[in-house]
This record gives structure tokens, sequence and C-alpha cells, in this order.
């Protein structure tokens, strides 16, 4: 199954540059459809002008995702060098703690 995702530019490179190997999403009813050897596209935004097209390895749901960066390391997102206070406080400019406690987070792990 394809399944289809935004994904903001620098995030998009770093999936086509081979540094980021773990996706972050809220655990909701869209990315529940989601199994290991599916395939997602990723859409750069906001310009909409380049797709990329990677493998689901794995999947792990977690309640918060605190508890997810504290489980997986941060060169997988991408973020090698960031702090635990980088990795929370981005990830609440795109999710709010309201959808986090409603929906959980998902680690997506996927390969390019």
């Amino acid at each position: 199954m394809i399944h289809q995702m935004g994904l903001y530019g620098e995030y998009f490179q770093s999936i086509k540059e081979g540094k980021k190997q773990v996706e972050v999403r809220l655990n909701d009813e869209k990315r529940r459809r989601i199994k290991a050897e599916d395939t997602i596209e990723f859409i750069k935004v906001p310009e909409r002008d380049e797709i990329l097209q990677v493998k689901v390895v794995e999947l792990k749901a977690y309640d918060t995702f605190l508890a997810m960066y504290n489980e997986i390391p941060f060169d997988d997102f991408g973020c090698e060098g960031w702090t635990m206070k980088e990795m929370v406080d981005g990830t609440y400019e795109i999710y709010s703690p309201e959808q986090e406690k409603e929906w959980g987070a998902l680690a997506i792990r996927i390969t390019y």
C-alpha cells in the first residue's frame, strides 16, 4: 500500500541524503493504517514540487514524543547534536501537546 504525506523541505532533504531514518508522526487514524513493507510518498511542502518514495521498515508507538526521543538516537531522526529540549520543542512546533495526549507518538523507521 502507498501512503502520501507532506514533509517540510529540510526533513525531506535529510531523508534524501540518507541522514534521517525515522520519521515522527502522531499515531492518529491515518498513520495506524501504515504497516511494515508499505511505501510512503513524501511530498515536499510547501512547494509540492518533489516526491520521495521510501519503504517502511518498522513502526513503534509511544505515549509521548519524549519517550520516543529517550529510546531512539537523535542521529536516526537526522538531528545529530540536538538537545532533548530542541527535539521536543521542535516537535511541538508541528504537533500540539493536546494532539500528543490524544493520539500518542509514532516512530516510522524507513529506508530510501
